[in-house]
């Protein structure tokens, strides 16, 4: 089926209408960050990016959207956002589209693709670092504010990692190689861990702030806990909240991640620059 699947840029109005539909079947009807067709369209008259994968009868399937800026003089993306019906999900399209998008943001001289995820779904942290190869650039409070409409973040606030994917290919490559190597090293493996939620007597960090290495924990599928749990959902925000602000602080840096089927945990692998 994928072989069937054309990624090309949103070109008519009942493509960018499917595009606002398939925004509202993934975060609910009542999201309030929806981004209208007109938007789309503007956005790519000034160098932004609003493609679909589309498929042999050309049904979108998913979609990313992005915008083009400046900053500090240099020409840099934003992603927005990104969606797959579940129905075509497990067939690469999220790649492919990624891609797509840092393709054309190479054409018209961009040098980094910023985007935010919510940095307890481990599945979109290993995608992040493991085959992106990103860097985090920030971590931001309520980014989209506490309340979006979207049951997808109802309870926990929209606490985001913003991170940095390179457009330059040598680049690329030498932090994909970075962040296989931090996530295989022994000592990854062993280091002290902060923002474990459900652990009595985890180390403080006044504790492990001299360490070579630390991790932060993470559940290894947030999703249950959102659906059935909201306040064990909260505590884990709190406690990798308070990690994550601690380490960078003190000038960690997350150097990679894996997951840890045993422990039904991931684990972020930060070290000193």
């Amino acid at each position: 089926m994928s072989d069937d699947i054309t990624i090309r840029e949103l070109a008519t109005q009942a493509e960018y209408a499917a595009c606002v539909a398939l925004q509202r079947d993934t975060w609910g009807k009542d999201f309030n960050d929806a981004v209208p067709a007109s938007i789309l369209l503007v956005s790519q008259k000034v160098g932004g990016v609003a493609a679909g994968a589309f498929d042999a009868h050309d049904r979108l399937l998913g979609f990313v959207f992005g915008i083009t800026g400046v900053e500090h003089g240099n020409i840099v993306h934003w992603s927005d956002m990104l969606a797959v019906r579940p129905n075509a999900r497990n067939l690469g399209l999220g790649r492919r589209l990624k891609a797509f998008q840092r393709a054309h943001v190479a054409r018209v001289g961009g040098c980094v693709i910023y985007w935010t995820y919510d940095p307890l779904v481990s599945r979109n942290a290993h995608l992040n670092f493991n085959v992106f190869g990103v860097r985090v650039k920030q971590y931001a409070r309520d980014l989209y504010g506490s309340d979006t409409g979207s049951d997808l973040h109802r309870g926990i606030g929209t606490d985001r990692l913003v991170v940095a994917w390179p457009v330059n290919d040598a680049e690329l490559v030498l932090r994909q190689q970075e962040t296989a190597v931090a996530r295989t090293r022994p000592e990854a493996r062993v280091s002290p861990i902060l923002g474990e939620a459900e652990r009595s007597g985890s180390p403080s960090w006044t504790e492990v702030s001299s360490a070579a290495c630390v991790r932060i924990a993470v559940p290894r599928d947030i999703t249950t806990f959102l659906t059935q749990d909201l306040t064990r959902a909260a505590k884990w925000r709190a406690a990798t909240r308070a990690a994550f602000e601690a380490a960078l602080a003190a000038r960690f840096r997350v150097d990679g991640f894996y997951i840890d089927e045993e422990q039904d945990r991931g684990f972020y692998v930060l070290g000193h620059p």
